[in-house]
């Protein structure tokens, strides 16, 4: 029986170290949706490729729209049972807007460039200097374990020519 605990355990800590390994790809979300035990069905195979795909942050009913344009026929309720187990699991991004919400493949810890012309969220990683950390903590008293930025600007400024 030790034998057996002990191959349990050394499982259990592979699963650990790759659920916490970022999703950087669309075979990092098939494995970590096998790791986790949910199955890859052809719907939600088909969900993560268009994320991936997309490059985008999209509603269910734009999933929907343009899975189906694709020839790929999936119903309204597979898209959105698909997307709260893949969200819920943290394999894919879920962004809470007042209009609804919006998914994106990136899971890990990020930021956001909101272009408010064109309603697009843009993901980049942003690495704050540490100096800049310590100075919030000693603010406020809390020590920051992760954090997330969100940027607000117009792509099609005239007064500046680079896209946000």
């Amino acid at each position: 029986m030790g034998k057996l605990t002990q191959q349990l355990t050394n499982l259990n800590m592979q699963k650990q170290a790759i659920s916490t390994k970022p999703i950087r790809s669309l075979e990092d979300a098939l494995a970590q949706c096998q790791v986790l035990g949910m199955r890859v069905s052809r719907q939600r195979r088909f969900i993560l490729e268009l994320l991936w795909q997309a490059n985008e942050h999209l509603s269910a009913r734009e999933i929907y729209d343009r899975l189906n344009q694709q020839g790929k026929e999936i119903g309204h309720t597979s898209v959105y049972q698909n997307l709260e187990a893949l969200s819920s699991q943290g394999i894919i991004e879920c962004i809470e807007r007042c209009d609804g919400r919006l998914y994106g493949n990136i899971s890990d810890s990020h930021s956001h460039v909101n272009c408010i012309d064109t309603n697009q969220i843009l993901d980049v990683h942003i690495e704050l200097p540490e100096d800049f950390i310590r100075q919030v903590e000693q603010q406020t008293g809390v020590r920051i374990t992760d954090y997330s930025i969100n940027f607000y600007g117009y792509r099609n400024s005239r007064e500046n020519s680079v896209n946000c």
